[in-house]
C-alpha cells in the first residue's frame, strides 16, 4: 500500500512541475516527425534545438502550432542574430508550413510546451 502512495505522490509531483497537456496535430507541417490526426502530449520542460513545441502563433492569439525549434537565443539565423528571449521555429515541411520564416522569432512566453509523446491513434504511439 505503500508504494500506492509514493507512486501517487510522485505522478502529482510530476503533473503540477510539468503540466501536461493534450494537442491535436493538423496539418502537414510537421510530416513525417508527426502527421495529421494524431494526438500528443507536451509539458513545460527547459527548451533546446531540436525540440519540437506548442506555440501560440503571435499574430492570432487563442491559434497554436506545432514546430521544431532550430535556434536558439544568441544564434544567427536570416542574417540576425535571436535575442535573449527569442526563439526561432520552423515546420520540417518548409511546403506546408506557417512558421517564424514568415512571422519571425517567438518569445518564450509564446512557447507553450515540448511535445513528449504521441499516443493516439495507438498504433502509432511513440516518444519523442
Amino acid at each position: 500500500m505503500r508504494w500506492a502512495l509514493a507512486l501517487a505522490v510522485v505522478v502529482a509531483w510530476f503533473a503540477l512541475r510539468r503540466r501536461p497537456f493534450r494537442v491535436e496535430i493538423r496539418g502537414a507541417s510537421m510530416e513525417p516527425a508527426l502527421t495529421e490526426g494524431e494526438w500528443a502530449v507536451a509539458i513545460r520542460r527547459r527548451l533546446r534545438v531540436g525540440n519540437v513545441v506548442v506555440i501560440e502563433h503571435p499574430e492570432r492569439p487563442g491559434f497554436e502550432l506545432v514546430k521544431r525549434v532550430v535556434a536558439a537565443p544568441g544564434d544567427a539565423v536570416r542574417d540576425r542574430r535571436l535575442a535573449g528571449d527569442e526563439w526561432w521555429v520552423e515546420g520540417d515541411r518548409s511546403d506546408a508550413s506557417t512558421d517564424s520564416r514568415s512571422f519571425g522569432p517567438v518569445f518564450r512566453s509564446s512557447i507553450r510546451g515540448t511535445v513528449v509523446l504521441v499516443y493516439a491513434p495507438w498504433s502509432n504511439h511513440r516518444m519523442l
